[in-house]
């Protein structure tokens, strides 16, 4: 199956942005949906959004829809979360994850994302 590192956390200051990048390897990425998730300390993981196999359908959380865009690049086996305006609560750990079927079963290890006020 495949497997999934990200990439792209760091510190930044709030209204600033960042890029997220889950590149995959095995299996062909291009057959699996794909989700980003977050947790901050203390809190439950959060599904922020999501985007199909083909890329059609696409999925946002109300804490972040306006601010973040999903997107993927099958040919390069690679998925991003763009995220701007970036606020002090979006601070938590980014994961994406992958899935054939309804549960989500494949993730990667996580990057940190630190939003200053």
């Amino acid at each position: 199956q495949v497997q999934l590192v990200e990439s792209g956390g760091g510190l930044v200051q709030a209204g600033g942005s960042l890029r997220l990048s889950c590149a995959a390897s095995g299996r062909t990425f291009g057959i699996y949906d794909m989700g980003w998730f977050r947790q901050a300390p203390g809190k439950e993981r959060e599904h922020i959004a999501e985007i199909s196999a083909t890329g059609d359908s696409i999925y946002y959380a109300d804490s972040v829809k306006g601010r973040f865009t999903i997107s993927r690049d099958n040919a390069h086996d690679t998925g991003y979360l763009q995220m701007n305006a970036l606020k002090p609560e979006d601070t938590a750990v980014y994961y994406c994850a992958a899935r054939l079927t309804r549960e989500y079963h494949i993730w990667g290890q996580g990057t940190q994302v630190t939003v200053s006020s």
